[in-house]
């Protein structure tokens, strides 16, 4: 989970390290027509808004082999990542994910960023999406619009991180491996589903909601936003930044102000999304090699579930790393601090690279 509100404290806590040197990225939109969700609605049209960096590589075949597929988290975008935090980090010369040898693609998923959502003017009547939805519309833009076949590396954050692990599922023969960042291969329960849920009827169940057809944003939203920066957090971190009562009161009357842009209807949706996500039953039918990061810090998926050790035990070639709490470390939202944990995607570049 990470939206807008929880991008800004952690970008201020971060210098700028590394200096920005790749290009610029291109945008596009895939239209899909007639696009059936799982629930048996339909829209006419669902746009697909993405981003690419570099340029396809090709085989003797005309079969692109430098393709690499990087998700968002609930909330994000693929504009999430272009920052000094990850792509300055990454997708330099010479660095891990070199735009200039890799053709990186960072789709916006449904109900997010330009892609189509609720905010666009259906409000609650837009098709009740759920992340079944959201993998199978990421795959026909990589084959049917993009026409790849192979990528060279799957990797999502958050609910990107559970999508990598649908691909894994879904797609077990596409990838030379998926390495999901900061989330669980289980179904979203016990206290993740309980603040989820606390946050989604904050909104809905406001008198101002309306139906969904509010003309100004539900004081629900506001709380919604204010739940989502409080579990995204970092205790100590969170600590520091604000010491006192005054401080405290004074960020999250900040986060009420909703200067993001956020949406209540919007917001709802992505909370619900993932009603339905359980990858546990088929980890076993897991082909390509597997990297389960997961941070210590992390309210969300706490590491003492004890569920990631448990389950990567299912996945045949599967391996997990618990990041450790530290100065450098930000929680949930450690995901897009590239520099914590690119020694581990490093490693594992290394071993799939004969695939």
């Amino acid at each position: 989970m990470k939206t807008k509100l929880l991008l800004l404290p952690l970008a201020l806590l971060c210098s700028l390290a590394f200096a920005a040197n790749y290009p610029t990225p291109k945008e596009g939109d895939y239209i899909i027509k007639d696009f059936a969700f799982t629930s048996g609605e339909k829209l006419p049209e669902l746009r697909l808004h993405y981003r690419t960096l570099g340029e396809p590589q090709r085989d003797a075949q005309g079969k692109v082999t430098n393709a690499i597929l990087i998700l968002h988290s609930t909330g994000g975008s693929s504009e999430q990542f272009l920052n000094d935090r990850f792509a300055a980090v990454l997708f330099n010369p010479g660095q891990l994910l070199d735009s200039t040898k890799y053709f990186i693609i960072i789709p916006d998923s449904i109900g997010h960023g330009k892609s189509s959502k609720p905010s666009d003017g259906l409000h609650a009547r837009f098709p009740r999406y759920r992340y079944a939805d959201m993998v199978r519309a990421q795959h026909q833009l990589i084959t049917d619009h993009l026409n790849i076949q192979h990528l060279r590396l799957v990797m999502g954050m958050s609910m990107g991180c559970m999508h990598a692990w649908m691909w894994a599922e879904d797609y077990p023969r596409i990838m030379d491996g998926t390495m999901p960042l900061a989330c669980l291969p289980v179904e979203i329960a016990g206290r993740n589903r309980m603040w989820r849920k606390t946050a989604h009827d904050a909104i809905t169940l406001d008198p101002e909601y309306a139906g969904g057809d509010y003309k100004k944003q539900p004081r629900g939203t506001a709380i919604a936003t204010q739940i989502l920066a409080l579990v995204g957090s970092n205790p100590p971190e969170r600590q520091r930044q604000y010491p006192t009562a005054a401080a405290a009161d004074k960020y999250m009357d900040q986060v009420a102000l909703l200067t993001h842009g956020e949406d209540g209807n919007d917001i709802a949706y992505a909370l619900d999304s993932s009603l339905g996500y359980d990858p546990h039953p088929k980890l076993s039918t897991i082909q390509a090699p597997l990297l389960a990061i997961n941070f210590a810090d992390d309210l969300i998926n706490p590491p003492e579930l004890g569920i990631l050790e448990s389950s990567i035990k299912e996945v045949p070639h599967g391996r997990a790393i618990l990041v450790p709490a530290g100065p450098n470390t930000h929680g949930h939202g450690t995901h897009t601090s590239a520099e914590v944990w690119k020694t581990h995607l490093e490693a594992f570049l290394k071993e799939t690279a004969a695939r």
